[in-house]
Order: structure tokens, then C-alpha cells, then sequence
């Protein structure tokens, strides 16, 4: 069936809606990024307009739907050791230093299909061996949590995992599987997945000596991005770290964290 243009109007529609739900501001330019992750609910749901889905996800009946809209409009794409100064820093100014037998907990605050968790979780395996150590892994989408509960990936991401992990972690995929691989077995049993809203309370989750919020603040105004940031900072442990997407800033945002180099702040 033929799907109509989305309309300034709906755009805006759905706008005032995932800013609601997730606190994200999405920019005219995202015009058809929203129509094209759509339009597949319109055909699924046999609807004409994008006014008939936003009636839908408003009717009240259709709780899973509204958690498919948001599962689309807020799916980030991500790689393997992204911004690997931050790795490096980890490494030598975090772990080298860290009290040997202290267990050293980790937050991926925006972990999207995983590739950032399993990251962390390879360079604490390799730093602290059999030290206790944990990574807890959350997103606003559950489809992009199941997809990294799952540690499966295309072979094409492996590019920038250094070679000693992926003989040490990963397992690469034969037969019907092949042109892919997995994160094994051991690693995945270390890293939580769970759904969190950044936008709203947040669940009981510990302390952290570690969290890592990198490229998510870039779709947040500045109200949001001070609530979230304060939310975050009150589950890092004092002399904890906080680390950001190099393009993002905390300058006039947060008073309670110390910048030690960019995107790299440290807790009182």
C-alpha cells in the first residue's frame, strides 16, 4: 500500500514524542530518518499516514508498539573500540592504579548494540584477570539489547579489535554462521544488559568506578543533558571517572566532576 510523505506536522508530532519519552531532540534534518524507520510499522499496521500511527501509539492499546517506535527512532550505530584513547586511558591511568583485589565495577550508560560493553569487558579480562570485575551494560531499545545480549556480529567488525582479543574473546563463525562472529562465551556471562531511561528515575544500580556516556548527550538539550548527567554522576563513586563522546562537552553542566583531559572527568 502506498505510504503518504510525512507532513512538517506529523514530523513534529513524533519530535514532541521521543523528546517525552527519552528526552531527545530531534532535528529537522532527522525528518527522514523518522520517516524511513516508520514506515514499516505504517505496512504493518496497514495505515495510510503517519498521523493514523501517531493516533495509534497514542490510543493506549498498544503499549509494545510504543516501545517498537522508540526501539527505532533511538538505534545508534556503534563499533569495537571507538574512540580508543579512552581504552588506552582506561588501561594506564584507571587500571594500573586500581587496589588489587577490589572489585571494579563498570556502567555502559548508552551501550546501543553492544560493541562498547564487550569493549570494556575485554580490556578488564586482559588488565585484571581473575580480579572481580563487572559491566553493566543498559539502553533505552530492548530490540538493540537483544541483539547485544546475543554477542553476534557481522565479520566486518572486528577491524578495530586488536588481534590478541579476538583469539583470546571471540570466535569466529563457520558454516551457516560464517561472514560473522560471536564474543565468547565467558566474556558475555560478565556483562548485564539492561533496558534504562536516562530521562526518568533511575533504577537501583550500585556505584560505579566507571561510566561511560559517550555520544548520547549530542541529542539532549541542555535541561536534559543536566538532569541526565546529574542522574549519572550520583551512581559514580567518589574518585570515580566519567567519560564522554570526544565531540561532547560537560562545560557548564556539571560542577561535581573535574575535567582531567577532554571528555575525561573525574568525581571529587
Amino acid at each position: 500500500m502506498d505510504i503518504a510523505t510525512i507532513s512538517d506536522k506529523e514530523f513534529s508530532q513524533f519530535q514532541n514524542l521521543i523528546y517525552k519519552i527519552a528526552g531527545i531532540s530531534l532535528s529537522p534534518a532527522k525528518k527522514p530518518l523518522v520517516s524511513g524507520r516508520l514506515a514499516k510499522r505504517l505496512r504493518e499496521h496497514r495505515l495510510a499516514s503517519y498521523g493514523d500511527y501517531f493516533k495509534l501509539l497514542n490510543s493506549g492499546h498498544h503499549p509494545d508498539e510504543i516501545q517498537m517506535a522508540v526501539d527505532l527512532l533511538t538505534t545508534n550505530e556503534t563499533y569495537f573500540f571507538r574512540e580508543s584513547k579512552h581504552f588506552d586511558f582506561l588501561r594506564q591511568n584507571i587500571l594500573a592504579h586500581h587496589k588489587k583485589g577490589q572489585l571494579f565495577r563498570v556502567w555502559s550508560a548508552a551501550s546501543s548494540s553492544g560493541q562498547e560493553p564487550y569493549t570494556v569487558a575485554m580490556v578488564l579480562a586482559d588488565c585484571l584477570g581473575d580480579q572481580p570485575w563487572e559491566v553493566v551494560a543498559s539502553d533505552i531499545s530492548t530490540l538493540v539489547l537483544e541483539r547485544a545480549r546475543s554477542g553476534h556480529y557481522p565479520l566486518e567488525q572486528t577491524r578495530h579489535i586488536p588481534k590478541s582479543y579476538l583469539n583470546k574473546f571471540c570466535l569466529k563463525g563457520v558454516g551457516s554462521k560464517e561472514g560473522t562472529f560471536m564474543v565468547g562465551r565467558s566474556l558475555r556471562s560478565r556483562v548485564n544488559f539492561m533496558q534504562v531511561n536516562l530521562n526518568a528515575t533511575l533504577p537501583k544500580l550500585g556505584e560505579f568506578d566507571l561510566v561511560f556516556l559517550r555520544n548520547v548527550m549530542i541529542y539532549f538539550d541542555e535541561e536534559t543533558k543536566r538532569q541526565v548527567v546529574r542522574r549519572i554522576i550520583g551512581q559514580i563513586k567518589p574518585g570515580g571517572y566519567l567519560i564522554i563522546g570526544h565531540s561532547e562537552s560537560l562545560n557548564g553542566i556539571a560542577d561535581e566532576v573535574k575535567s582531567l583531559m577532554p571528555s575525561v572527568y573525574r568525581k571529587a
